[in-house]
């Protein structure tokens, strides 16, 4: 399985070059962007200074209503509004959302916030967006698990083991660590990979 998929850093990924999700402190304008995708409104996840480094004018942005009355501020590039477990296809890919939520803390369930399945090149992509070990994300069967580790807003590392053990994805890319005040810094990494099924390729992504 060939996969082009990059972390600028925390949960920003950048899938074929070219699909961005939750892109955060880009350094570098490219304005090469097909499509963003942006799971939920916080600071580390919808970054406008960041976005506008990656936008031209025919990039489409696909996000929750809370992510669009702050994008549509400052854009005017077509957003697509999703909410949980909501299917559709843009361009090539196929997505479909799911909810993504903390129980009983920052990231509440009915917030609205979201992950999203990406089918890209026939490769089913989890990008898991903040959550905890939800049982929305056990019934989701995926090639590419992106999962965060590193706890206080998301499940910790051994959580997200667990969790990816259950799911049994071919590759595992462990995020959301090692960058903002709060999260897990890399020795979140060991704790993930030691309690990760040998089975399943863990591949790191984060400097």
């Amino acid at each position: 399985m060939k996969l082009n998929i990059k972390i600028n850093c925390h949960s920003s990924i950048c899938i074929n070059d070219v699909y961005y999700i939750d892109p955060f402190k880009i350094t570098t304008k490219t304005n090469n962007a097909k499509i963003i995708f942006i799971t939920h409104p916080h600071y580390d996840h919808l970054d406008m200074s960041s976005i506008k480094k990656l936008i031209n004018n025919n990039t489409i942005i696909i996000c929750t209503e809370s992510s669009k009355e702050i994008i549509q501020k400052e854009l005017i590039n077509k957003i697509i509004v999703v909410e949980p477990n909501q299917k559709g296809k843009i361009e090539i890919i196929e997505y479909s959302t799911f909810p993504a939520y903390n129980f009983g803390h920052h990231h509440f369930k009915e917030l609205g916030y979201v992950g999203y399945n990406l089918i890209i090149d026939d490769i089913k992509h989890t990008i898991c967006g903040d959550t905890d070990a939800t049982e929305e994300l056990k019934q989701i069967k995926t090639d590419v698990l992106l999962i965060p580790i590193g706890g206080t807003y998301t499940m910790d590392a051994k959580e997200a083991a667990d969790l990816t053990n259950i799911m049994k994805p071919k590759v595992v890319i462990p995020t959301h660590y090692n960058c903002i005040e709060g999260t897990a810094k890399k020795e979140a990494e060991k704790i993930f990979i030691d309690n990760v099924n040998p089975k399943i390729e863990v591949v790191i992504k984060i400097k």
